[in-house]
């Protein structure tokens, strides 16, 4: 009798799962019975021949060559031979057959490259398990190693959308081997770049996917960028630290940690959307934040030039209101952190400030003045703080300049169109009365006068380099008249900073740089001066708006607390406006207010120092000698040229060039009367050139304005000075009337008026804190009943006006159910006089 010996059956194609304890094995799996081999699935045979017996011997190339050609041949099978490569790299791990995991790792890269079909999902699926399996061990060879497989699999461009694939646990476990901090600097290197690549490759392979836009989470972003940032940082250090300066590392992109997180970092920034672009700065800020990169700032500039030139040109707005409310969220924190960021917000503002349009603009001076006013606030309260005695504090300071650069830098760069409205804005926050504009909290008149020479400072480099097309454009109105109001205050800095704003805005051609103090120019052709003739706009201007220009020279010449870079100021004030604004009309005022300023000095009725009366004598001279070379009439040149002589050699202290104040004489009333300027000699000298010199013999008298209330000043004349004729003029008759007028009824009503003024006010304000504090309710019934008494007046006046016309057929009444017919006469009727003839 015949006995048989049952042979196992293949095994079934399902789902392999390894068992990591002991069990038993089919006999076909232990090679009892080898003949039966050949009922294993083909894939499987095709994958374990492609492992050597020795893995030092690699990967068995032809057998890989047929492994590959079925995959292409049968794609169907692609799913199942990735599952089945998963189960034998999962096992090898385990048992640390490290050289296998290689081997198996290889294979896969290969079939990822040859196969592109649909059914590649399936097995990308299994490729990414055996990826997430070697990022989780420990051993940094299998890191590396998943990583590098990880990039290869990334720049694989799919036929097919993936719908359900998400990249989570990857994005978290290059992060962390961003982070590596093993003991072995080489080793710690070599995971820190696989980190950055894997990043890399997650950004290319998610952020063209429009399924895949989960990555721009705030939760991804703030493991992604913090991970660049924190290479780009510390490579440097680390390498200072542990490598000889003379041995420096290799600039390779693929061995620089530094350089590759820069690289990648670019790439991200550069394919953020509009929509993603809050989530990928925020990460950034609170990055510097929590390392304390704001004070030094070199780094945190670094990256914010770097964010900038990476970004899409119109995303850089979004980028500034970032620092922006990030510098409001810290705006108590220490002055050098506060400066730190203002500073980086200038970089930012510099590079983006061309492509600046609409209201981030003006959100940016807000802001910076708004902190230029707090830091002043803290200054002050620091100076005012425990003893009471006053010390410097260079932090606020520190953060003041950086803030002062930031706006004259963005300013700069801004078009003419923005840059005057920019203009009219700072000039809008200089406090100038108690009503003014920036209202201060507890700095007081310290405070103010601080704001003002900060406000000014900024103002000064935001008009430096602008040129309008018209001086009514460069100076309008309701800037000038602010502006010159500052110019009177008893502050020469101020008043030296007004003169300099002046001078950018005057200066159309960039004369300015070619005048090198004040001075006799001996020959103003060899300046080569460009100048235009002078348009209708700028004479008008020069007509509306001269006086005020006249007079804030006038003025600035009597300040006793005038020094020499006030008087340089002052020269070259009158020599911008000779040449960009002079006419006829223009040059005859000047010569007025030229000899109006050497009677200042010489009647000394302000009582002025020696020196500022030398100093005014000297910028006369200097001034006419450049009007006389510019008009070019001769006897006006000799004249001119005549009093200079006289004065190098009797008074030469009159002269700019031998001014100082060592060398000053007691007293200037003994001079002769040809080291001055005649009046009656220009006179003659202009009117044989042909110019009209009637108003040359009226004397330049300023005219009092609303500066001098503005500028908490006293008038600088006592009576009111009208530019008229001086024939038939009763001067005397006229102030017997005014003294007459001065009675005791004429001082009750003054006091009367005074206090009729205070009630107005004491209503005024009233109305205001009603409208503020009261109900809602209050105030729409109170609008309510006024608008119905209005709308009622309104139908009482149009019943009153709109009647049809007298009707020569009559009018019809009806009176007890009746009809009557009321006939008019023609000659009873009145008709509009056109109608009568």
């Amino acid at each position: 009798m015949r006995r048989y010996i049952q042979v196992p059956r293949a095994e079934p194609e399902q789902v392999y799962r390894f068992n990591t304890g002991w069990e038993p094995r089919p006999l076909l799996s232990c090679g009892v019975c080898g003949c039966c081999g050949a009922l294993r699935p083909r894939y499987k045979r095709l994958v374990d021949n492609i492992f050597p017996e020795d893995p030092k011997d690699g990967l068995v190339k032809a057998d890989m060559e047929k492994l590959t050609f079925y995959a292409v041949s049968a794609p169907d099978k692609l799913d199942r031979i990735g599952k089945y490569l998963a189960e034998r790299l999962s096992r090898d791990v385990i048992r640390h057959r490290y050289g296998y995991v290689f081997i198996a790792m290889e294979a896969l890269d290969q079939l990822l490259m040859a196969c592109h079909s649909q059914s590649i999902n399936l097995f990308v699926e299994s490729f990414l398990q055996m990826v997430a399996k070697l990022l989780e061990s420990g051993e940094p060879e299998l890191q590396i190693l998943g990583s590098n497989s990880f990039v290869k699999f990334a720049n694989i461009e799919e036929d097919t959308a993936s719908y359900h694939r998400r990249y989570d646990f990857f994005v978290s476990r290059f992060s962390a081997m961003c982070h590596s901090a093993i003991d072995d600097l080489d080793t710690k290197t070599k995971i820190r770049i696989a980190g950055i690549k894997g990043i890399q490759g997650v950004v290319r392979k998610t952020v063209n996917d429009e399924l895949q836009t989960i990555i721009w989470e705030p939760q991804h972003m703030d493991k992604i960028v913090p991970s660049l940032l924190f290479n780009m940082q510390t490579t440097d250090e680390l390498n200072s630290k542990n490598n000889p300066p003379s041995l420096p590392r290799s600039a390779d992109k693929d061995e620089n940690p530094a350089t590759l997180a820069e690289s990648c970092f670019r790439e991200l920034l550069g394919r953020a959307a509009y929509g993603n672009m809050n989530n990928a700065i925020r990460p950034v800020l609170v990055h510097l934040d929590n390392h304390q990169l704001w004070d030094p700032n070199a780094f945190a500039v670094s990256c914010f030039k770097i964010t900038m030139y990476s970004i899409q040109a119109q995303h850089s707005h979004h980028v500034i209101q970032q620092i922006l409310r990030h510098l409001d969220t810290h705006n108590k924190d220490s002055p050098r952190v506060r400066a730190g960021i203002v500073q980086v917000l200038l970089e930012t503002i510099t590079i983006a400030a061309k492509g600046s349009v609409g209201p981030t603009v003006l959100e940016v001076f807000n802001t910076l003045l708004k902190h230029l006013r707090l830091s002043v606030d803290f200054e002050l309260s620091n100076l005012l703080a425990s003893s009471g005695a006053l010390s410097t504090n260079n932090d606020e300071k520190v953060v003041q300049d950086a803030i002062i650069q930031t706006i004259g830098s963005f300013g700069s760069n801004l078009p003419d169109y923005q840059r005057s409205e920019i203009i009219m804005f700072i000039m809008g926050k200089v406090p100038i009365s108690d009503a003014g504009a920036l209202e201060l909290s507890h700095s007081g008149d310290r405070g103010t006068r601080t704001i003002q020479v900060k406000l000014l400072r900024s103002l000064l480099m935001v008009t430096s380099g602008y040129k309008a097309k018209s001086i009514a454009a460069a100076l309008p109105s309701p800037f000038l008249e602010p502006i010159l109001s500052v110019s009177l205050m008893e502050d020469s800095e101020l008043r030296l900073l007004v003169l300099h704003i002046l001078h950018n805005l005057i200066d159309r051609h960039e004369n300015k740089a070619k005048f090198k103090g004040m001075r006799i120019i001996p020959d103003v052709s060899a300046l080569k001066i460009k100048r235009d003739k002078s348009s209708k706009q700028d004479i008008s201007f020069m007509k509306k708006q001269g006086q005020q220009l006249y007079r804030h020279i006038y003025v600035g010449c009597k300040e006793e607390d005038n020094d020499q870079k006030n008087f340089e100021s002052l020269f070259i004030a009158l020599l911008l406006v000779t040449i960009e604004l002079a006419n006829d009309e223009v040059i005859i005022d000047l010569i007025r207010l030229a000899l109006a300023i050497q009677d200042l000095a010489l009647t000394n009725e302000d009582n002025l120092p020696t020196y500022n009366r030398c100093a005014i004598q000297a910028l006369v001279a200097g001034y006419l000698s450049f009007l006389s070379q510019m008009i070019a009439v001769p006897a006006f040149c000799q004249h001119v040229n005549k009093v200079i002589e006289v004065r190098s050699k009797e008074a030469p202290y009159l002269l700019p060039e031998n001014l100082s104040r060592e060398k000053l004489p007691k007293s200037l009333e003994t001079q002769d009367k040809s080291s001055f300027f005649s009046q009656n000699k220009i006179a003659d000298a202009l009117a044989g050139s042909g110019y009209s010199v009637d108003r040359l013999s009226v004397p330049y008298v300023p005219q009092p304005t609303d500066e001098d209330r503005l500028s908490r000043r006293k008038s600088i004349v006592d009576t009111v000075s009208i530019q008229v004729d001086l024939l038939g003029v009763n001067v005397q008759q006229d102030k017997a009337k005014i003294v007459e007028e001065i009675t005791f009824e004429t001082l009750k009503k003054a006091i009367d008026s005074q206090n009729l003024e205070e009630q107005e006010r004491e209503k005024r304000r009233q109305i205001i804190e009603k409208f503020q504090k009261a109900p809602f309710e209050e105030i729409a019934a109170q609008c309510e009943s006024k608008s119905n008494l209005l709308h009622d007046k309104l139908a009482e006046i149009f019943e009153l006006t709109i009647r049809p016309p007298p009707s020569p057929s009559g009018s019809m009444s009806v009176t007890a159910g009746h009809v009557q017919y009321h006939s008019i006469p023609v000659y009873e009727m009145k008709f509009p006089d056109l109608c009568v003839y």
